[in-house]
């Protein structure tokens, strides 16, 4: 069997060991192939080779559902499910998403992008066919990265309560809380995974709860505590037993007839059961097996070496800029505490952690506990920066409102990766930002439209009141060095850049850039505008924007946001607050809708909200 010869999970089901061995050396090198032309998520999918051709060989997709937590280390389920033909196509402009998406295959029963989704969605699964009295199975795959989430715990909870006929796979590329794999640790798996026990179990306990009296509850109690005491010699999985789960492991991933052999079983057992797979991240790619963070999502590389295929952008990152800033303030402010949620190196955090190690917390993948806990910490003399990509930041909206901004906590909240992001797509897009911060009372929006406002804003941020938050998009600074700050951050007002008349272009952060195209095209129109670096998204300063209004009277917004509640919308009720009736606003933005993956200044033609086109859609309606 070849690789390309796979158009659904049925084509497995009569190859041999062998043959599956063989399909995953074809797989890893396919994988391996396509992220190094174009990027993504490469160390996640090379470990779960052999555990999704293990699962697609036992269960029947799509009547069995399969439901992947985040869908990154998806790659390996897209080649087996009718993908193989499009897989050059991976997280392009047009082309198959770099995670699931319900109306990219059937075989995709469940979409997602952020962590910890894949057991209450399983869960769901699994009591909608039991409303509808279907046969088919149900299973959920969960990283151990992701059940540093609290609400994996909150569904593991409610699935122990439950006993619906459910798997869960915990799959464990960091060995985190696993011990090593022994011999008397697999016999004890294909004992208690055996159906011959299992039956004998069920037929044991029958029994003794026919015996009178508590004669067969001590028994029964008896049996049962040399069970546990078997398992919990070799076992991490109490916890779960406990809950009402039935544990079976920890097992090799990469094993494929072990994995067959126990989800053949498990999938014939009663109530939910969760298998324990051990898993090497990046394994048969030697870099990404080193260094599995970097490899976690990556650009295009040798796969020879490993390296680069070209020099990146010579600009510091935006985000090396929060990161260093934020050092230079920890060092002469020990109020100041950085707090990241699985993310540091995504974030920044990692360049102050080297340094100050004491001065980051990493709290794994919970983002509404970090905002929380960076209350706790406000309240009693800290100075929290909370960095957490715009995204994710969805995550903890009660939390910034309820804890947070409701008992006036100073908090820093700094929000990378705003705007389009670029192949990952609609599911971390950070297009809604604006418009969820906008709502908070209290709330302080800042947004650069440079490194060197990035700067000034973080470094005035530690000493405002209240919650503020500072969002800025992925990518590069404007030039290769910063330029010497000009003394305190004027924090009141928008900031006029080019001074005209008749036209006002309103931008928000790193698209005030764009707009300095479209005055460019507006002056070579004949039209004279003025520009304006807005900086501030809330509060507004009524009476520099009164100022501007009165002598304008054409408004223009753009902001990477979506325009619903955005920017453009609060600069449409301060017009209206103020009385104006008679000003011409057009806004620009992001529209209310998902968008899709593709790179961003392509996005931005797409959506028509790059300089130019802006400038040719005014002079049109003008």
């Amino acid at each position: 069997m070849e690789l390309k010869d796979v158009k659904s999970p049925q084509d497995l089901k009569h190859c041999s060991v062998e043959e599956l061995n063989h399909l995953a050396t074809q797989i890893r090198e396919t994988i391996i192939g396509q992220v190094a032309k174009h990027g993504g998520h490469l160390a996640s999918s090379l470990g779960v080779v052999e555990l999704t051709l293990a699962l697609h060989y036992v269960f029947n997709a799509p009547d069995d559902k399969i439901v992947w937590d985040v869908g990154h280390q998806a790659y390996v389920h897209k080649l087996l499910t009718g993908r193989y033909d499009r897989f050059d196509t991976l997280r392009q402009q047009g082309g198959i998403s770099g995670f699931l998406k319900r109306n990219e295959s059937v075989y995709d029963c469940f979409g997602a992008g952020h962590a910890t989704t894949s057991i209450s969605a399983a869960l769901g699964f699994a009591v909608a066919r039991d409303h509808f009295n279907r046969k088919n199975n149900v299973v959920a795959v969960i990283g151990d990265g992701s059940m540093t989430g609290g609400m994996a715990y909150e569904a593991i909870n409610n699935v122990g309560a439950s006993k619906q006929n459910m798997t869960i796979i915990l799959n464990d590329n960091k060995m985190s809380i696993a011990p090593n794999i022994g011999g008397f640790s697999k016999y004890l798996n294909r004992v208690i995974s055996d159906p011959v026990y299992n039956k004998m179990r069920t037929d044991l306990d029958r029994l003794m709860n026919r015996l009178p009296g508590i004669l067969g509850s001590r028994f029964r109690d008896l049996f049962l505590q040399v069970e546990n005491a078997a398992k919990n010699a070799v076992k991490p999985g109490r916890f779960f037993e406990d809950l009402g789960i039935r544990y079976f492991g920890p097992i090799d991933g990469h094993d494929i007839d072990e994995l067959v052999m126990i989800l053949e079983r498990v999938k014939q057992q009663q109530g939910p059961c969760l298998v324990h797979v051990l898993t090497e991240k990046g394994r048969g790619f030697d870099a990404a097996e080193k260094n599995p963070t970097k490899y976690h999502g990556c650009g295009a590389f040798d796969p020879e070496s490993g390296l680069p295929l070209a020099p990146g952008n010579p600009n510091p990152s935006l985000t090396s800029v929060f990161g260093n800033t934020f050092l230079q303030l920890a060092r002469k402010d020990k109020r100041i505490m950085g707090i990241t949620a699985a993310m540091p190196t995504g974030c920044g955090m990692d360049i102050v952690a080297k340094e100050l190690p004491d001065r980051v917390i990493d709290v794994g993948i919970a983002e509404e506990h970090a905002v929380t806990f960076a209350a706790g910490m406000a309240c009693d003399g800290v100075v929290p920066v909370v960095a957490i990509y715009s995204s994710f930041m969805q995550r903890a909206y009660d939390q910034i409102i309820h804890d947070i901004a409701l008992q006036n906590l100073h908090v820093v909240l700094v929000l990378d990766r705003a705007g389009l992001v670029g192949a990952d797509g609609p599911t971390h897009h950070g297009a809604f930002d604006l418009s969820f911060l906008r709502t908070v009372p209290g709330m302080t929006i800042l947004a650069p439209s440079n490194e060197n406002e990035l700067r000034d804003m973080l470094t005035a941020a530690i000493d405002m009141e209240g919650v503020v938050a500072i969002r800025y998009p992925r990518g590069t600074a404007l030039a290769a060095e910063l330029v010497p700050s000009e003394g305190p951050f004027d924090y009141k007002s928008p900031k006029i850049l080019e001074k005209g008349s008749g036209i006002l272009l309103l931008g928000a952060g790193f698209m005030t850039n764009e707009l300095k195209k479209t005055a460019a095209v507006l002056r070579e129109n004949g039209y004279n505008p003025t520009l304006v670096d807005a900086r501030f998204i809330k509060p507004l300063d009524q009476e520099c924007y009164r100022s501007l209004f009165d002598s304008h009277n054409v408004i223009v917004t753009l902001e990477d946001n979506t325009k619903v509640g955005g920017y453009g919308s609060a600069i449409a009720e301060l017009l209206s607050d103020l009385g104006y009736t008679d000003k011409k606003l057009y806004r620009f933005g992001l529209p209310d809708r998902f968008v899709e993956q593709g790179e961003i200044k392509a996005l931005y033609k797409i959506l028509e909200i790059d300089g130019e086109s802006v400038a040719k859609q005014l002079m049109e309606k003008l």
